[in-house]
């Protein structure tokens, strides 16, 4: 393989690569040899200091092929199975309806909310004031799951701090330390660490950032205690070496037979497969295999991705809350891997082809409100500047059409499509969402019909739910409901019907008693992590 020059590589990190701007780590593998290496900006803003190869970064939701890989040892040496129910080594968590196995948490397919979304939604912030006992009080509360263990594949964070405490008990030792002596150590990757104390000095430590409105940044690093999802601080030089041991694995003697196990994919109850592993992701990018893993916490990116077959890594770390090492690390293997690329690049420049205008009042026909019948997601779909946009929880994409019934999400990276339902009238009743040719969610069209401003006050008052030990009142202020919740601001609810109303990223579906007066409210939010919560008025 002849190597590209690095300008060409350089030219995509040219935006971050001055004085007064955070920015990013990278390193190129192939075959075994780090072949480009360097940072871009700086790693601290107040002392003016670069960022290097050695740059210590915060990678965020990367770490759970770390976690996962603990759980494997562990399963190896015979301490646990991956299919023990979770309750024989975490008593506190109530057996439900089905059980609930290790392998469920490897996978995201325990149903268990997410205890991320349960702390907002309860008024508890991610600082460092909570221990692991009161986080796992709080997931310990939920009456429900989201589904049954091993229907859906749905990502949650709760899994993998759960595996954390797995950790704990069965080898009586942190995640953290237990990590350092059975991976980190081993390897030697010497920087990288389970950064669960907050108040550990990390030399070469990226310092993280977010923008500020004006323009400026702010600094933006988190004081959470809380590791297993996240939380390992290291380097793009350290997670070479990791990269290096999926070919040849170094750990515990157990030779590849462990990393085949490591990236072998789920399976659902109904057989089918699902695309995550043990804190990986397989995929496909343009044609080829893939292996990766993105992260983000509050001003830091992460992304490992990883050629198998052409035994190719990209590394990019960032201290940049807004930035996208997913995209940029692809944009990486583009310029390395373009021989192998051709075909497939033929195919997604036809994928651009397929674009056409269609008259406006097919577009409008699709406007309005749709739900996700799993999650209770509810998109709004409107029409802008002549493009149908879909717009939720603060994000819009644009829908691209290729027929008047089918069209194209450009602006997310696996362009997924979308599918309208005809139901013989002018407008549809359902949109499908559908990834590699398969429908992946179903909408429903929503009726929309408000209630009149006298109807609103059916709403108002105040709603406790015992799961989160938290209330919420709902008020009228300037002829809008107002939601108020713990340690947040006010968010105005959106009435879609009579009992439906739409927050900024929640859905809340009310219910009455038999004298139709509201006495409650299921509520779903964050993308779906969290489903039927009840509130009672």
């Amino acid at each position: 393989m002849t190597l590209p020059s690095p300008n060409k590589v350089d030219e995509l990190f040219s935006e971050w690569d001055k004085p007064g701007s955070p920015g990013f780590a990278l390193a190129i593998i192939k075959d075994g040899k780090t072949v480009y290496k360097r940072g871009y900006g700086m790693a601290d803003l107040e002392h003016n200091i670069k960022i290097s190869p050695n740059s210590v970064f915060d990678i965020a939701s990367t770490s759970k092929q770390f976690t996962a890989m603990c759980i494997a040892l562990l399963a190896r040496k015979g301490e646990l199975s991956l299919d023990d129910e979770i309750q024989i080594y975490i008593s506190e968590i109530p057996r439900y309806e089905y059980p609930i196995t290790v392998r469920h948490l490897i996978h995201h397919t325990s149903g268990i909310r997410d205890y991320l979304t349960l702390m907002e939604l309860a008024g508890m912030r991610c600082e460092n004031e909570y221990p692991e006992n009161e986080i796992i009080g709080l997931i310990a509360r939920q009456k429900e799951l989201n589904f049954k263990p091993g229907d859906e594949h749905l990502y949650s964070n709760s899994g993998y701090f759960l595996l954390a405490e797995i950790v704990k008990r069965v080898s009586g030792e942190s995640l953290a330390v237990f990590a350092d002596q059975h991976i980190f150590s081993p390897l030697g990757m010497k920087t990288t660490h389970f950064h669960d104390d907050f108040t550990r000095i990390v030399k070469n430590r990226a310092i993280g950032y977010s923008v500020r409105d004006e323009g400026s940044f702010r600094i933006d690093m988190s004081i959470f205690d809380v590791v297993g999802d996240g939380g390992i601080y290291t380097t793009v030089e350290d997670l070479c070496i990791w990269d290096e041991n999926f070919y040849q694995n170094k750990l515990g003697g157990y030779g590849q037979n462990l990393i085949e196990e490591i990236i072998t994919p789920g399976r659902l109850n109904s057989g089918e497969g699902i695309d995550y592993a043990f804190g990986l992701v397989i995929g496909h990018y343009r044609g080829l295999e893939t292996i990766s893993h993105s992260g983000g916490w509050m001003g830091y990116r992460s992304q490992m991705l990883r050629f198998p077959k052409q035994r190719f890594s990209v590394i990019c770390l960032s201290n940049l809350g807004s930035a996208k090492p997913p995209e940029l690390a692809r944009k990486v293997a583009d310029i390395y891997l373009v021989d192998d690329f051709t075909e497939q690049s033929i195919e997604s420049v036809s994928r651009q082809t397929q674009i056409r205008e269609i008259p406006s009042v097919d577009l409008e026909s699709k406007t309005g409100f749709y739900q996700n019948l799993k999650t209770g997601t509810v998109w709004e779909l409107l029409v802008k500047d002549g493009k149908l946009i879909v717009e939720f929880a603060g994000m819009s994409f644009t829908l691209a059409p290729v027929s008047s019934s089918h069209f194209v999400i450009m602006d997310i990276p696996s362009n997924p499509d979308v599918e309208f339902e005809e139901s013989g009238l002018d407008e549809p009743s359902h949109l499908y969402v559908c990834v590699d040719g398969k429908r992946r969610d179903v909408f429903q069209r929503l009726d929309f019909a408000p209630p009149d401003s006298e109807q609103l006050m059916d709403f108002t008052g105040e709603y406790y739910c015992q799961e989160l030990d938290v209330t919420y009142r709902i008020s009228i202020e300037d002829g809008e409901l107002l939601l108020n919740r713990k340690n947040s601001l006010r968010e105005t609810l959106k009435p879609i019907n009579k009992d439906l109303l739409k927050g900024m990223d929640i859905t809340l579906q009310f219910f009455r008693d038999g004298l139709h007066q509201v006495t409650g409210f299921n509520m779903s939010a964050g993308y779906g992590s969290v489903r039927n919560i009840q509130f009672v008025k």
